[in-house]
């Protein structure tokens, strides 16, 4: 009989942790792995370890049929943790015969003035897009050589429940506390923000996808291009935010890392937000039958609205 375990490695992110909701929707057993662990909830069982720790995933991945690597280390982190965790998460799936369903994102594409498709050259122009770049390569690599077999799903700048990202907590927090939010980047340039429960229902679809659609990159499908300042103007209207919105630069960027962290190691990315910044998903739509959230629904979920619920006023 075929497994149907499914583990998720990263569990604990926006990401990870909408992945397990999303594979419990759909009737799979699902296994969430973190660094903290923590009880079994929802359905999901939930165990300890770290993805960098071969032998860790070895054995948590054991009898998966697919394993989902949606770890996202520190940026200060990244070039020590990110290689072996990709490692680890390739030897556990490996040594399970499961498939091997990575969550990316486009910063390798670097400097694009038109909308980013699979067939979109690598030419990064950051350490992190290089990197990012590198491991995906790793992650193909796998499967071409056999070891196991991998997917490869590549998403825009997140948002969403518990997403930690320059569309999180400085922008969705501090609208929704009054307090004046922070753009980073361009307000008028076109852009396609990634809902992290889209990128789950990608994320699982993949994991249960023919074989065939597997050993390749797929994006994930967007609304209609929108832009910063309609993005903002949304979020304000859903919270009754007055505050002032704050736009950041990319020099800024760097200055505000000083007291922002997310902002201090992503400084370097922030080019992506001053340039249209529009990532094309049809392949998979036509290929999966896949309708995206809209973006006034996705903010309105983001902050714990139903979608047609009447806007907050702050005191």
């Amino acid at each position: 009989m075929e497994s149907d375990l499914h583990v998720v490695v990263g569990a604990t992110g926006g990401t990870g942790a909408a992945l397990a909701r999303e594979l419990v929707r759909r009737g799979h057993r699902v296994r969430a792995v973190s660094r903290g662990g923590g009880g079994d909830q929802n359905g999901v069982e939930a165990v300890t370890g770290d993805a960098t720790d071969a032998g860790r995933m070895r054995e948590v991945c054991a009898g998966a049929a697919a394993v989902y690597n949606c770890v996202n280390p520190p940026f200060d982190r990244w070039r020590e943790a990110f290689p072996a965790a990709v490692r680890g998460t390739l030897a556990g799936a490996a040594a399970a015969g499961a498939r091997l369903v990575f969550a990316d994102d486009t910063w390798m594409y670097g400097r694009v003035h038109a909308p980013m498709t699979e067939a979109t050259p690598v030419r990064p122009v950051s350490a992190k897009g290089v990197l990012r770049a590198w491991l995906a390569e790793m992650v193909l690599a796998a499967h071409a050589r056999g070891d196991c077999p991998t997917v490869v799903a590549r998403a825009g700048e997140l948002y969403g429940p518990g997403v930690d990202s320059v569309l999180g907590p400085a922008l969705f927090g501090a609208a929704a506390a009054g307090r004046p939010p922070r753009w980073i980047g361009a307000l008028d340039r076109p852009l396609t923000p990634s809902f992290v429960e889209d990128f789950a229902r990608v994320l699982a679809t993949l994991g249960e996808a023919p074989a065939d659609d597997l050993g390749r990159v797929w994006h994930v499908p967007h609304p209609a291009p929108t832009t910063g300042r309609e993005f903002v103007a949304e979020i304000r209207r859903r919270t009754g935010c007055r505050a002032p919105l704050v736009r950041v630069g990319s020099r800024a960027a760097r200055s505000l890392g000083l007291v922002w962290p997310l902002a201090r190691e992503g400084a370097e990315l922030v080019y992506q937000f001053e340039m249209p910044f529009v990532v094309d998903g049809s392949a998979f739509a036509a290929r999966f039958g896949f309708t995206p959230t809209p973006c006034a629904e996705g903010i309105a979920r983001t902050l714990g609205l139903a979608a047609d619920s009447p806007v907050a006023v702050p005191a």
